[in-house]
């Protein structure tokens, strides 16, 4: 996939998570924002997979360990969704880890509960 059509996706992501972000506000929890974002997507005709596992290979080989994410949308782009005060360094490791083991190159975190929904929205990029 090009990378337009990659930023397309995040575009479409922000959007969705801007309009679910106007309705509810902060303050919901996280599977309150799960599943509107899912429902907001589901309206858009936008595909996403949710619970997504991505195996851990090392040398070659797969070992017993998986990294869960939240959501991929358009088989491109993983997505996971918070609701705290601050992000922590460990929200976005995660996603980083993800990029990494994935053969996926966007991932977004979404952290709902910010007064503006676009700072609680972060885009990494795999480094090719």
């Amino acid at each position: 996939m090009q990378l337009s059509d990659r930023n397309r996706i995040s575009t479409l992501v922000l959007d969705a998570a801007i309009e679910v972000h106007k309705i509810l506000g902060p303050g919901m929890t996280e599977s309150v924002y799960r599943a509107c974002f899912c429902k907001e997507l589901s309206l858009r005709g936008i595909q996403f997979e949710k619970n997504i596992q991505f195996p851990v290979i090392y040398k070659n080989a797969q070992v017993d360990c998986s990294l869960t994410c939240d959501l991929l949308i358009e088989n491109e782009v993983i997505v996971d969704i918070i609701a705290v005060e601050k992000t922590l360094q460990s929200n976005e490791s995660k996603l980083l880890s993800a990029i990494q083991i994935s053969n996926k190159n966007i991932a977004i975190l979404i952290n709902f509960n910010v007064p503006r929904l676009i700072d609680g929205f972060k885009k990494f990029t795999k480094n090719f």
